[in-house]
């Protein structure tokens, strides 16, 4: 484990574990629990993670109308990204159209019940009732919202709160060493999850579907490629040593198709790109609900394809609404297990289209999730990047960097 860096191990037990679904199928189904086991420890550090790392970046930082203003460079941002990623995929569905010639079967049940929730439940849902709660279930906006008051009251308390704010920041070190220790976990939690994946479902069930799949994967590559990479030129912040940074947190959300799964890492590997602690701690866990990049352009592409398979026209103006609809319902529900594919349903119940289209993509959902998701974390790497940025950080050399986050920290 020494001699080759993580990410060469995490590409490795990539590799092996495309491998061993393919040869053994039956026994690489098995194989889920190790990915599972790897998912839950990683669970076990984002509560702590966040609370610490948030609550001492704002608290050292001493200043709440800037935080006010990051978070609102944040906002503004996030908006204009994600709407960026609904057209790219509304572009590529219209243009490809890999739904024509595909038709949905009429009353098959796609398991997964629309959102029925509007922007009332939303906003409910973003405030924690209790913050133990928040931690139980995984709530990281609800932990966000209450860490960042928490920091604010901190901050406001000035010198008798320093105890409990040297409390927050022993606790990110510490949580911070226990990532490096489950990290090693990673290769075996990634080969786990590959076969497990690759068993299950088969490189068969590409075949019907693998226009839909190219046409996802082509549209996220653009984005990544094309918007992401001009917002970097833009920015001026340096694709290379971006690059080496998310790389890891990259491969782990790919191939576990889950974000809390990088969330830790790509903390710590943002911190040492050189965005300031209170920046990192904030955008980041706050994108997870705000800026999912890949997600969105998939609802785009997701919701038309169903309309194209049940041969369903749809004016260019309904298309519009329909991704305004998206870009409102996707905010706030990171935490609901599968939910592109609940505000999927519930898009579609909207605009009369057929929920059970959904049952056509649930074959290769897994799939596709492993390109959304990873994107979502892409872009949530860059988006605490931009706003350093904005705030003035130089990212031009890592010594540089490293002088103006110790004098904003």
């Amino acid at each position: 484990m020494k001699s080759k860096s993580l990410t060469t191990w995490i590409m490795a037990g990539l590799g092996a574990g495309v491998v061993f679904g393919i040869v053994s199928p039956s026994a690489a189904k098995e194989c889920g629990i190790l990915g599972t086991i790897f998912l839950r420890l990683i669970k076990s550090i984002i509560a702590p993670l966040l609370f610490g790392t948030l609550v001492s970046g704002i608290a050292g930082a001493g200043n709440l109308k800037m935080m006010g203003r990051i978070g609102g460079k944040a906002l503004l941002y996030f908006e204009i990204v994600t709407t960026v990623a609904l057209f790219v995929g509304l572009g590529a569905v219209n243009l490809i159209q890999p739904g024509v010639g595909i038709q949905i079967k009429a009353g098959a049940s796609s398991g997964v019940s629309g959102s029925s929730g509007g922007i009332a439940t939303i906003l409910e849902h973003t405030f924690p009732a209790s913050v133990v709660d928040a931690m139980a279930k995984g709530e990281v906006l609800q932990l966000v919202i209450f860490a960042f008051l928490f920091g604010a009251a901190c901050a406001s308390a000035g010198i008798k709160a320093k105890r409990v704010v040297e409390l927050c920041e022993s606790l990110s070190e510490v949580m911070f060493k226990y990532t490096g220790y489950v990290m090693y976990a990673a290769p075996i939690g990634v080969f786990g999850a590959m076969a497990a994946t690759i068993g299950e479902r088969g490189i068969s069930v590409l075949g019907s579907l693998g226009k839909l799949v190219a046409t996802l994967y082509g549209a996220e590559i653009f984005f990544v490629a094309v918007v992401l990479g001009a917002v970097t030129a833009i920015t001026r912040i340096p694709v290379r040593r971006f690059i080496e940074a998310v790389r890891g947190p990259f491969l782990i959300a790919f191939s576990t198709a889950s974000s809390e799964a990088a969330l830790p890492e790509a903390l710590e590997k943002m911190e040492k790109f050189g965005v300031p602690k209170h920046i990192v701690a904030f955008v980041l866990p706050a994108g997870y609900s705000f800026n999912l990049d890949g997600s969105t352009l998939y609802l785009a592409l997701a919701s038309m394809f169903i309309a194209q398979a049940a041969g369903i026209h749809i004016p260019f103006t309904t298309q519009l609404v329909m991704m305004l609809t998206l870009m409102l319902t996707s905010k706030g529900v990171a935490g609901v297990p599968r939910a592109s594919l609940v505000i999927l349903a519930g898009t579609l119940a909207t605009f009369g289209l057929p929920v059970e289209g959904i049952a056509v993509i649930l074959g290769v959902d897994t799939l596709m999730d492993m390109a959304r998701t990873s994107v979502n974390l892409l872009g949530n790497c860059l988006a605490t990047a931009v706003v350093a940025r904005w705030e003035g950080i130089d990212f031009r050399s890592p010594e540089a960097a490293a002088v103006i986050v110790a004098k904003v920290a």
